[in-house]
């Protein structure tokens, strides 16, 4: 397209402009604020002035944009206004007590511009009238641990039932039409929207996603009518952002606190945050576990090195349930996504079937083939005390030998929950290795040394600290014995490694391969 108005001598920014306007893609700026934020929002001298997009980062901006500034905790974005003006934008919305400057474009003064820049962008891409009267269902899914399964199983299950779900998580982006790596959990409010147009332009009819707690305390979500909201559970992590657990917590209910009446929450019963939840929601509450606490129940039958069978149970009917998934916590996500999946119109044996058709989750209890050697290596993206003793506890039973777990902790994070981590380690398994996460700006040792204060002195001579995660992985792939496992925790599905400001590759996956691999080499040899 741009191509095409070279002969016009139009500038490329403008080209862009034109052509979403052609595209049907330009709005009247005082209508779409009148309709998301309220005739009040709309302040007088507006006159005409027509948008061609929203945004909130002022380097995205193109002419015809409207830029909302965001104030964060790194930066504040009134301080980028002037920039966006530079690139084309035609008008500024910003909180009341903003100091955006002097600007030669308008500014609309609004009282949380985080809520203001989810609803112009719902409104002007579309979401809105994409997801009117019930149609284009999303299911959002909150908690410390379990997102990312649960989000793989129910795209499963929607996909059983013959729908095109989109998926949006921690792992990956899946817009039906392309799949994204994931920069974010949940991506700003503006991204966020546009790519559920975008999944739903290609074809699909619904989306499930992860919904961190930065998210909904940053309002991200805010233009997103769900369907279904389900709460997975909630231990200590992300103090570093919150401050208390109370703020953690609370920012995880305003899932809840966004749903309408005619929308379901799903919630755990065995948590104890589970009435909290509950009493946020106007509509109808589902809760799933193990025992008469829930209304959406499973009866474990087996439960082995292969997956877990259960039987699941909803008012007078039931099904027995395959996964392939390891693990306790694996039968409690499996019953998460047959509850979203009853709240959708689900019939119980599509629902058993869908979840039996998903092998595995990236990252998650994920397998590493040890062929001959007779011992077990599981990579996991267990980084809370919580899922750490939920992984170890799902392997334990599954051990012959000794439980070993090399883990560490991410840099500038939550430094609180890294001696809670070593206890869950030192109380869950045999042997242990204490490494490098993603270190990001923080001294290494430092990192090491608090995780460090978390070891008894009495379990001290069961383990070590080696920093190196490399290095670190190889120690205990070779001191492996046949019956043994060994559980690589922290990282998961990342392919990469954050070393001060930079990314560097680095897959545990591979890495163990490697280890195996020379120690294949070591035994032939011999």
């Amino acid at each position: 397209m741009c191509g095409a108005w070279a002969r016009y001598n139009v500038h490329p920014h403008e080209a862009r402009a034109w052509a979403a306007i052609l595209k049907g893609r330009w709005m009247n700026l005082a209508t779409l604020i009148t309709e998301e934020l309220g005739a009040g929002a709309c302040p007088d001298g507006l006159g005409s002035v027509g948008i061609t997009g929203v945004c909130s980062d002022s380097r995205s901006a193109q002419p015809g944009h409207v830029f909302v500034a965001l104030s964060g905790s790194r930066s504040d974005g009134a301080a980028y206004a002037t920039d966006a003006v530079k690139r084309g934008a035609v008008a500024v919305v910003a909180d009341r007590d903003s100091d955006v400057g002097p600007l030669s474009v308008p500014v609309i003064r609004v009282p949380d511009a985080r809520l203001a820049v989810a609803r112009l962008a719902r409104g002007f891409y579309g979401l809105g009238r994409l997801q009117g009267q019930g149609r284009f269902p999303v299911v959002g899914v909150t908690g410390t641990n379990g997102k990312s399964t649960f989000a793989f199983m129910v795209r499963a299950l929607l996909q059983r039932a013959g729908r095109r779900p989109a998926m949006l998580g921690t792992i990956e982006y899946d817009l039906v039409g392309r799949k994204l790596d994931a920069a974010l959990t949940t991506p700003d409010a503006v991204t966020l929207t546009q790519h559920l147009v975008e999944a739903a332009r290609h074809g699909a009819d619904s989306a499930v996603m992860e919904v961190s707690s930065h998210a909904l305390d940053q309002r991200r979500t805010d233009g997103i009518r769900f369907s279904t909201a389900v709460f997975t559970n909630l231990t200590q992590d992300h103090l570093d952002y919150h401050g208390t657990l109370e703020n953690y917590r609370d920012a995880k209910r305003r899932l809840f606190e966004l749903l309408d009446r005619d929308a379901t929450a799903v919630l755990n019963a065995h948590d104890p945050n589970c009435d909290h939840m509950a009493a946020a929601c106007k509509g109808r509450v589902l809760r799933f576990g193990l025992d008469s606490r829930a209304d959406v129940r499973g009866g474990v039958l087996q439960a082995d090195i292969s997956g877990g069978t259960f039987v699941l149970e909803y008012e007078e009917r039931q099904v027995t349930v395959r996964t392939p998934m390891v693990g306790r916590h694996n039968i409690l996500n499996a019953l998460a996504a047959a509850a979203a999946g009853l709240s959708l119109g689900l019939e119980l044996d599509v629902i058993a079937d869908g979840i039996a058709r998903l092998s595995n989750v990236p990252g998650r209890l994920e397998r590493v083939d040890t062929g001959e050697l007779g011992f077990e290596i599981f990579v996991d993206y267990a980084h809370t005390d919580d899922a750490l003793r939920n992984v170890l506890s799902a392997v334990r039973p599954l051990t012959r030998g000794r439980l070993w777990c090399v883990f560490g902790c991410g840099g500038d994070r939550d430094p609180y929950k890294r001696p809670l981590m070593a206890r869950a380690v030192t109380q869950g398994a045999d042997r242990y290795v204490i490494t490098s996460d993603n270190p990001r700006t923080e001294d290494p040792l430092k990192i090491l040394h608090d995780i460090e204060r978390g070891v008894a002195n009495t379990d001290r001579e069961r383990g070590t600290t080696i920093a190196d995660r490399r290095d670190a992985i190889h120690h205990a792939v070779n001191r492996l014995e046949p019956g043994d496992a060994l559980i690589i925790a922290g990282k998961g599905h990342e392919n990469y490694q954050i070393l001060g400001t930079q990314k560097i590759h680095f897959d545990d996956v591979e890495v163990a391969r490697e280890a195996v691999a020379r120690r294949r080499m070591a035994a032939c040899a011999h």
